[in-house]
């Protein structure tokens, strides 16, 4: 297998896992998720807010746009996941803790 196709097979894999968890919490927090095109919006209501996460074949990342700021995450093979270098964070806590600075509680996926 290829590098860009162990990305692809990874990224998907942690783009369904994230998706599979939103929409699991969109049911107990006011959000919603959407899935397009490889993509994952997170809408927010109040206040009005949209997060956008999605893979970046080229540089092998995974782009998290929230708060006006850009997230990109590796994969970490100790980890088995994709992880923002400046914080250590994972993807799912990644999106945790934008979810819950958002809403202003603790959110869990």
């Amino acid at each position: 297998m290829t590098e860009e196709q162990e990305f692809q097979r990874r990224a998907e894999e942690a783009m369904d896992r994230l998706y599979r968890a939103l929409a699991d919490a969109a049911d107990d927090y006011p959000f919603e998720p959407e899935m397009d095109a490889g993509a994952i919006k997170v809408e927010f209501e109040e206040p009005p807010a949209k997060f956008v996460v999605s893979p970046n074949a080229p540089a092998r990342q995974i782009w998290v746009s929230a708060h006006s700021r850009s997230f990109k995450l590796d994969w970490d093979p100790v980890e088995s996941a994709f992880v923002h270098a400046d914080t250590g964070l994972t993807l799912v806590e990644l999106m945790e803790r934008q979810i819950s600075r958002q809403l202003g509680k603790e959110v869990l996926l």
